[in-house]
């Protein structure tokens, strides 16, 4: 199984990522983009490979100032969460009957267990959302599904929204749960299909009928 160094080392020799990382030295130099450079791989830092359990896809980070730290759906402990990570959390409650602290929006403790949270397009520009919606971030999630496909571990996907259920005709493992549902932002959550869909519950279930430690949910 190939490490994250090896897959982005091969990924070098391609024209996109070329492409991709000469447009992000430039955007960089010259204006304010979220998050900081040292985040832009952060998820695949904490979750290595052999690690996956869970990999969750966000669309792109947080756009204002102190949110985005590189982890999709995630901000700081000292950054109220949004709307949308409210919605997870009670999520989680609900499903799962743990105890969660509504204050603290940092996943990190997720990501230390093997949820890989990652952002399709992993840059923004400040104030602009979907400002760096680019072909070339398109064909790189594309190669980490297929990457993320092959892993021989089983491993969930949580596909929120329509944005992330689009990746579920590429995912075909046996080995593999694939669980799509509404987006948990205010718009998807409150018309339906969010809350009461047992993801969380689900997921661990599943990752203890293949024998896998289960994900524990609560961050407190």
């Amino acid at each position: 199984m190939k490490t994250w160094a090896e897959f982005f080392n091969e990924l070098q020799q391609k024209d996109y990522y070329r492409d991709l990382m000469s447009f992000l030295d430039e955007e960089y130099a010259t204006k304010t983009i979220f998050p900081k450079r040292e985040n832009l791989f952060k998820a695949f830092e904490l979750t290595p490979v052999e690690n996956i359990k869970v990999v969750i896809i966000g669309q792109d980070p947080y756009h204002e100032p102190g949110q985005a730290q590189g982890l999709s759906f995630s901000v700081p402990s000292d950054v109220k969460p949004p709307r949308s990570l409210v919605n997870i959390f009670k999520e989680i409650h609900n499903d799962i009957g743990c105890e969660m602290n509504f204050n603290n929006g940092d996943l990190t403790y997720l990501a230390k267990q093997g949820v890989l949270l990652i952002n399709a397009y992993l840059t923004v520009i400040a104030g602009q959302a979907l400002s760096h919606h680019r072909k070339e971030y398109d064909l790189l999630m594309l190669d980490v599904i297929k990457f993320l496909d092959k892993i021989p571990n089983p491993v969930v996907f949580m596909l929120w929204g329509n944005f992330a259920r689009k990746y579920a005709k590429f995912l075909s493992n046996p080995q593999h749960l694939v669980l799509q549902s509404a987006h948990p932002s205010p718009l998807g959550a409150n018309h339906g299909g969010w809350f009461n869909e047992h993801q969380f519950s689900k997921t661990n279930q599943f990752l203890e009928n293949n024998h896998a430690k289960k994900i524990e949910w609560s961050n407190i």
